[in-house]
C-alpha cells in the first residue's frame, strides 16, 4: 500500500513544480515530526523510499508520516511497519470530522483509529484538533466531539497526540485544560504567538515548527520560537506544503528539513549541531526508538 499514493496536491495554478535539490547535510541527524507522504505533489512523485532516501542523505533520521482519514491512517500504519525509518501517526483530521459526521460514519472512522493505534509503530494520534479557517460553525459539533474522542485514544494507547489547530487557539488549550492533555502532546506546524506559545508550553507540550517559521510575514512563529525551551522544540515539513525559503510553493519533501533547523539554529544564536542533537532527543522522548 504504501507504494503508491493516496492523494495527490493540486498542480493548477503558477505554482513551480520542480523539486529542490538536497540542500547540505545535517552533520547531527533528526527526525521529520510531521509529513504527509501519502500526497502525491511535483513534476514527479518520489516514492516512499526515494523519499526516505533523500531524506537520510540530508540528515534526517526519520519520519512521522501523519494521517487525516481512514485510507491515509491506513497508508501511515502499513508504511512504518515496512520501513524502520517512519513512524505512525493516525486519526481523523477536523476537517474530515463534519464529513464523516454527515455520512454517520465518524463513531466507526474513530473506531479504525482505535483499532490501527494498537499497532506498535503507530507512535502518535494525530493530526486531531480544530479548525475554523475551512470548516464554519455547522461542523463544529463534529470537531470537538472528535477531537475529545482522539484525546481519549491517546490516553488509552499511551502514544503521542499531534494537534492541528487553525484560528482556533483559544477552543483547543480550553478543550485541553478540560478534558486534560495527553502526557505527550505535540502543537504541530505551531500556528499562534508567544502569548499562545506559552500556555501551551505551561501545559506541557511541544512546539513543532514547520517551513513557514522561515517566511516573511511569520513574525508571530519567530515570537514562539524565541520563547519555546530547547527541550519543547521540535521541526517538520508538513510535506508538501509549507516549503521553507527560498523554496516556498515548491514540492515539499523531508530532505529539505536541514533548511529549516538551520533557519530556526540562526534566529535562537544557537550551535548547529547542539541543537539538533537536543531536537532529535526531543523527537524520540515524545515518540520512542525508531529502532523498537
Amino acid at each position: 500500500m504504501a507504494d503508491t499514493y493516496v492523494t495527490a496536491r493540486s498542480t493548477s495554478g503558477r505554482r513551480d513544480l520542480s523539486r529542490p535539490e538536497i540542500p547540505e547535510p545535517l552533520a547531527v541527524p533528526v527526525y521529520d515530526n510531521h509529513c504527509h507522504l501519502e500526497i502525491a505533489d511535483g513534476e514527479e512523485g518520489l516514492s516512499l523510499e526515494q523519499q526516505l532516501e533523500a531524506a537520510q542523505a540530508a540528515g534526517i533520521a526519520g519520519v512521522v508520516q501523519a494521517s487525516g482519514d481512514i485510507a491515509s491512517s491506513l497508508w501511515a500504519a502499513d508504511a512504518a511497519e515496512r520501513d524502520p525509518r517512519v513512524l505512525a501517526a493516525v486519526a481523523i483530521h477536523p476537517n474530515d470530522a463534519p464529513v464523516y459526521d454527515g455520512e454517520g460514519r465518524l463513531e466507526e472512522a474513530i473506531g479504525v483509529i482505535d483499532e490501527l493505534a494498537a499497532r506498535p509503530r503507530v507512535r502518535a494520534i494525530g493530526e486531531t484538533g480544530l479548525d475554523f479557517f475551512r470548516t464554519g460553525e455547522e461542523g463544529r459539533p463534529a470537531q470537538f466531539s472528535s477531537f475529545e474522542a482522539h484525546i481519549a485514544l491517546a490516553k488509552k494507547h499511551g502514544v503521542a497526540m499531534q494537534i492541528h489547530d487553525r484560528d482556533a487557539h483559544r477552543e483547543v488549550l480550553d478543550t485541553l485544560a478540560r478534558v486534560g492533555a495527553p502526557e505527550r502532546t505535540v502543537f504541530h506546524c505551531f500556528s499562534g504567538d508567544a502569548e499562545v506559545a506559552r500556555e501551551a508550553l505551561d501545559a506541557g507540550c511541544w512546539l513543532s515548527f514547520a517551513g513557514n517559521v522561515t517566511f516573511k510575514n511569520a513574525q508571530n512563529l519567530r515570537d514562539a520560537l524565541a520563547v519555546t525551551p530547547p527541550e519543547r522544540i521540535l521541526v517538520e515539513t508538513d510535506a508538501p506544503f509549507l516549503t521553507p525559503v527560498p523554496y516556498r510553493g515548491r514540492p515539499n519533501a523531508p530532505y529539505l528539513v536541514p533548511l529549516t533547523m538551520r533557519f530556526i539554529a540562526e534566529h535562537l544564536g544557537a550551535d548547529l549541531d547542539a541543537l539538533c542533537a537536543r531536537v532529535a532527543q526531543n523527537t524520540r522522548d515524545v515518540y520512542g526508538s525508531f529502532d523498537a
